[in-house]
């Protein structure tokens, strides 16, 4: 474990630099927003990443209360690493670079990487308003041509996303497509907008369900 270069200013913004800045940290966190995840796992969904640089952060990362690292009951018998309380608080962080980031998104590059879950964020902050209208948490299905996901809308403690279809019936199914996604996560528009332009279906029986039909 390399040790934690510092920037030696006493100023919050520089210190939580020193511990969440380098390369690689934040997509991490991003990552295990969706709850435990194996290494290969981690991997995988973070193409472009070395093995010895994520190992390294992961490292940097439990040691400075990020994370934590546990194994599995048989028969997964499978380490996992997940996010702390600490780790979980980056959530806002996260938010806030994710708006910040908009202007930024453009059209995507020949080279640039695609995971159906990396829209959850941005989708997660364009349902805020449809769980305040249906004053509760909620669980909702993704479904895109490149994947499913699914996202705890409003959830306080836990995962805040996850892969594949919802793990019980949800209180809303989401159908769209990766370009409604992108509009949403570039700001051009919102969840409520292309739901009314017809570009998001929704069904379910949920209060967001029928908050969204009728925003």
């Amino acid at each position: 474990m390399s040790p934690r270069r510092s920037y030696d200013q006493y100023c919050s913004a520089a210190r939580a630099l020193d511990v969440v800045g380098d390369r690689w940290t934040l997509l991490i966190v991003r990552e295990l927003l969706a709850g435990p995840r194996r290494y290969t796992d981690l991997h995988a969904d973070l193409p472009g990443v070395s093995t010895d640089v994520l190992a390294s952060r992961l490292k940097d990362m439990e040691r400075d209360g990020l994370t934590t690292r546990r194994r599995l009951p048989p028969p997964g018998a499978a380490y996992v690493y997940e996010l702390t309380s600490r780790g979980r608080e980056l959530l806002p962080v996260l938010q806030a670079l994710g708006t910040w980031g908009e202007g930024e998104l453009g059209e995507r590059r020949p080279t640039d990487a695609l995971r159906a879950h990396w829209f959850a964020l941005p989708l997660l902050r364009g349902l805020a308003g449809a769980v305040e209208v249906s004053g509760s948490t909620a669980l909702v299905e993704v479904r895109l041509d490149e994947g499913e996901f699914h996202l705890h809308v409003g959830a306080q403690d836990g995962p805040v996303y996850g892969d594949g279809p919802a793990p019980a019936e949800p209180d809303a199914r989401l159908v769209l497509d990766a370009d409604t996604c992108t509009a949403v996560a570039q700001g051009r528009s919102t969840v409520p907008e292309e739901v009314r332009a017809g570009r998001i279906g929704v069904t379910g029986d949920g209060a967001i369900a029928k908050a969204l039909r009728n925003a």
